[in-house]
């Protein structure tokens, strides 16, 4: 099960890869809708290594994981955070793995650690306990780890990923809110295609919209917009040998076919021309 259309947006070549892992989208527990957009779990057991890319979203994910191949912590299963990648993500598989993964809403993981600017994980990725468990709760995402990645039932891996993250679950913190609530306006409105916009449409001047991001999304604003430009050229590309590149250009605001093949390219590796063909 691939999922909805917009939740596997980013995804390079998304109907090879889901040839060779399993790939489905759970949704959390109700109490963490507001934080968490969905659970995703992958697993697989290839023959020979397979190189997964993804063109990443502004999102924090929390991703517990076992892989056959590496250390011993690596086979027995453990729980990272992934800040933002501003680039494109890889990954290698290889073997038999598993990975049960959070992709929390842009701005929305503020509140689970908020002793930090989320633009301090950004390019990082860091053991979970070093980033979300309470000092007098102990190493809580290492102890879960074996609930969320055992089971061969995906329900109680499911589980697992609630009853962890509501012992975590967070008071309520309006600036995160009101990041959220920008972020998810720039997906929705694709006539928001400036920061100054965007600044308007949440009542702050573009400095103290640009510190809300840095403090609450781990991204500029400006990031933000490019990357759902990127993304729309992404599908576009995918779904359609010869779109109409200029059009496409100016339906996402750019001032001209070239700066969109320029931030395609930056992003993805390869012209878009040259990736619809492939």
């Amino acid at each position: 099960m691939a999922g909805p259309g917009r939740e596997t947006r980013g995804i390079v070549d998304a109907p090879d890869l889901f040839t060779r892992v399993r790939f489905r989208l759970r949704d959390p527990s109700p109490a963490l809708r507001p934080h968490v957009e969905h659970y995703w779990l992958i697993d697989w057991d290839l023959p020979e290594p397979y190189t997964s890319q993804v063109v990443p979203h502004p999102s924090v994910h929390l991703v517990f994981q076992r892989t056959e191949h590496g250390s011993e912590a690596e086979r027995a299963g453990f729980a990272e955070v992934y800040g933002i990648v501003e680039g494109l993500f890889t990954r290698r598989l290889e073997g038999r793995g598993r990975v049960c993964g959070v992709k929390f809403r842009p701005g929305a993981f503020r509140p689970f650690a908020p002793h930090r600017p989320v633009s301090g994980w950004t390019g990082r990725r860091v053991p979970a306990d070093e980033v979300l468990a309470a000092p007098e709760h102990g190493p809580l995402a290492s102890a879960t780890a074996g609930a969320v990645l055992g089971p061969a039932d995906e329900d109680a891996r499911v589980a697992a990923l609630d009853a962890y993250l509501l012992s975590l679950l967070p008071p309520p913190d309006p600036q995160a809110e009101l990041a959220t609530e920008l972020a998810e306006l720039v997906r929705t409105d694709r006539s928001l295609l400036r920061v100054d916009a965007l600044a308007r449409a949440g009542g702050l001047s573009v400095r103290s919209l640009q510190r809300l991001f840095s403090t609450c999304v781990g991204v500029g604003p400006k990031w933000v917009i490019l990357r759902h430009r990127v993304h729309e050229a992404l599908q576009r590309a995918g779904a359609d040998p010869e779109p109409d590149w200029a059009g496409l250009a100016a339906d996402l605001g750019y001032s001209d076919q070239a700066h969109l093949v320029r931030d395609f390219a930056a992003t993805v590796g390869v012209p878009p021309a040259a990736f619809a063909q492939r």
